[in-house]
């Protein structure tokens, strides 16, 4: 289906809109005309970009799909921008790996990270962080204790089953028994007298009494053992103190926050006048004096005379503190984590502290319970047997006999009407097994597989970098026999049969393997089900076959794939869109590159 986005003030771009067709769409132009504002645009659109137009205090993006019309809005406000409406991406995970593995633009960190030689694991495996797979292993596990009880539960009522069957039986067998003399006696005797029947009664009371004061008996003792071993596991229990945890975590995280800040600060102090030099471009800045032998500047930061060699020392002076910046925020985001693991064992070892002591208030109030209701039965049955001896002296054996027989069968009739209804409270629980024991398993794999999901996305993103680069060597000539990522995910090259450094490779060559590097992680974490489109920026390094090679490849992977091209760069075969329409800023450098 066709998309169609409208542009305003968005980084270079003043006005312009375009369509988005499925497969290949390159924006071609030469510098300055809007191509990378044009992804900037899309970026913007699924909410991981806000590239407000300098000077301007509004812009606005409008993204058209078959299905919705999405509208983003951006304001400037006290030198900050904010974004207002729904992107395409509302979830923070989804917009994390859009940024990281579908968005190859010059400064995705991944290809970043490549060109300069840095470790991938911190980048490749950042949506883990945003998964929260402790906390959903506790829930797992909290839901997964239950259903265990459950199970223990239904176990042994399947155990009791066949009991339970036989005494029903029994039951059934001995009351047709006691019926049949009973109808024979009274052919013998023609009647029951009323002393009879209130003894009946009695005897039948007093039996239903004494059984209740055995399975309350029962239930007494079973709630004390029960009471016991949690008193004894509270006891146990040590709780860790938490006295400034939550201080210090708060103090690490601003710091943490004023490291990547400064660090980003100083990055982009260093980029910009890193480019400048690095392409003869500080004539633009300041006025140069080319002597015999050397060029002397004007420092357009202070105004004083500088040598290039001066400048260049001062920016390599500044890389050394933005490495060092680097080095504090890794230190201090490991101390988080080790923190963050301290609290959440103190919130787990307080929340089994309460659960004990309301399980044990429980049991304390059951067992009074259950021992005032075991009192009041003694006191019944004694008063039963009381009034059941004065009666037995007012019948003779026969009404004794015919009592008695009254007596069991009441009784007996009340111990069936109990077994049936146990019976089938046991096969309703019985029955059960197998879904809990599916729900069981199902819950136990979920929690493996969430405690191995780390290294699971390790496995993989090291398995799909190594595909995808055996694909694309086998197209592109590349000085370079293989690469891979090592366990520690280190980025290792081999050349002629030994270990070769990454800057010792072309342009195009790291180029490629950031590309690569990126989707392993791509393939990873299924971009492609939540991010629709990839795009693809910067890749000036790479000649127009290889470029053309690449392009195909990655169109493969993904239902749209927007990308910049040169006028000079061969056609491609896709949608091509055209900036000569759009209003951009004139005679300014395309905000994000050209």
């Amino acid at each position: 289906m066709t998309w169609h986005l409208s542009l305003e003030n968005i980084a270079g771009i003043r006005q312009g809109d375009a369509d988005i067709e499925p497969g290949v769409n390159a924006v071609r132009a030469s510098n300055w005309q809007g191509k990378s504002s044009f992804l900037a645009g899309i970026k913007t659109a699924f909410g991981t970009a806000t590239p407000l137009t300098e000077g301007q205090s509004t812009g606005r993006v409008v993204l058209q799909t078959d299905d919705e019309e999405i509208t983003v809005e951006l304001e400037r406000t006290n030198g900050s921008v904010s974004r207002s409406g729904q992107p395409y991406l509302e979830d923070e995970y989804d917009r994390i790996c859009a940024e990281l593995f579908a968005f190859l633009d010059e400064d995705n960190d991944i290809r970043q990270a490549v060109r300069t030689g840095e470790n991938l694991e911190t980048l490749l495996t950042r949506p883990l962080d945003f998964e929260n797979i402790d906390e959903q292993i506790a829930d797992l596990q909290t839901e997964r204790e239950q259903v265990e009880r459950e199970l223990e539960r239904a176990d042994q009522a399947a155990e009791r089953l066949p009991q339970l069957q036989q005494r029903v039986t029994n039951l059934e067998d001995d009351l047709e028994e006691l019926r049949a003399e009973r109808e024979a006696i009274d052919d013998d005797s023609g009647g029951e007298s009323d002393a009879r029947d209130q003894l009946s009664d009695l005897r039948a009371e007093r039996d239903q009494v004494t059984t209740k004061i055995e399975r309350l008996e029962a239930t007494a003792e079973r709630v004390r053992e029960t009471l016991a071993e949690k008193r004894t596991e509270l006891e146990s229990l040590t709780v860790p103190s938490d006295a400034d945890v939550e201080d210090k975590l708060e103090n690490l995280h601003a710091d943490l926050r004023d490291f990547e800040r400064d660090k980003e600060l100083l990055q982009s102090v260093y980029e910009a006048n890193k480019r400048v030099l690095d392409e003869g471009r500080v004539e633009l800045l300041t006025e140069v004096s080319h002597d015999m032998l050397s060029d002397s500047v004007t420092c357009w930061l202070c105004g004083n005379d500088a040598t290039r060699d001066d400048i260049e020392a001062q920016l390599t002076a500044l890389d050394d503190r933005i490495a060092d910046l680097r080095s504090q925020a890794a230190e201090t985001r490991d101390r988080v984590e080790n923190l963050e693991a301290r609290r959440d064992e103190i919130k787990q070892a307080r929340r089994k502290e309460t659960d004990l002591t309301d399980r044990i208030g429980d049991l304390e109030s059951r067992l009074a319970e259950t021992e005032e209701s075991l009192e009041t039965a003694r006191d019944r049955r004694e008063e039963l047997e009381s009034r059941i001896a004065d009666l037995e002296a007012e019948v003779d054996s026969t009404e004794n006999r015919v009592t008695d027989l009254e007596s069991e069968i009441k009784y007996t009739e009340a111990e069936l009407t109990d077994a049936r209804e146990e019976l089938e409270e046991t096969e309703t629980l019985a029955e059960q097994r197998e879904m809990l024991e599916k729900e069981y398993d199902s819950l136990t794999d979920e929690i493996t597989d969430l405690r191995t999901r780390k290294e699971d996305v390790k496995q993989r993103t090291r398995e799909a970098f190594s595909s995808a680069l055996a694909d694309l060597l086998e197209q592109f000539d590349t000085g370079f026999e293989t690469a891979r990522l090592t366990s520690t995910f280190d980025l290792v090259v081999a050349r002629e049969g030994r270990e070769a450094q990454l800057d010792a490779l072309s342009e195009g060559e790291r180029e490629l393997l950031g590309i690569v590097a990126v989707l392993a992680g791509y393939e990873a974490f299924e971009v492609s089900q939540r991010v629709p489109v990839m795009l693809l920026d910067g890749l000036g390094g790479l000649a127009s076959d290889n470029l053309q090679i690449l392009v195909e490849y990655l169109a493969a992977r993904t239902e749209y794939l927007v990308l910049t091209a040169y006028p000079e760069y061969e056609g491609f075969d896709g949608n091509e869109l055209s900036p000569s329409e759009w209003q951009v800023v004139s005679h300014e450098p395309d905000v994000g590159a050209a």
